[in-house]
């Protein structure tokens, strides 16, 4: 009977240790994988989603100025009239 748990011991432990190698290998997977996509996305000149909020940030007050500044030179124009 010792003999037959020594053997479900081992076989235990052995299915422990596999169990450890394949997290260890899907974790190393995902890792390259992630590195193998940033490193695609850099080549592709992508900008981040801050960089893209700042540009349209910028386009939004630029759009609002030129509204400004357009009421104001018709408002001057109506004056010269």
């Amino acid at each position: 009977m010792q003999t037959r748990n020594k053997i479900m011991d081992d076989i235990s432990q052995l299915m422990t240790n596999a169990m450890g190698v394949a997290q260890g290998a899907k974790d190393e997977a995902e890792t390259a994988m992630k590195s193998l996509v940033d490193r695609w996305l850099a080549d592709r000149d992508f900008v981040t989603r801050e960089e893209f909020d700042a540009v349209r940030a910028m386009a939004q007050k630029a759009r609002e100025e030129n509204a400004s500044l357009m009421a104001r030179i018709e408002a001057l124009e109506a004056k010269k009239k």
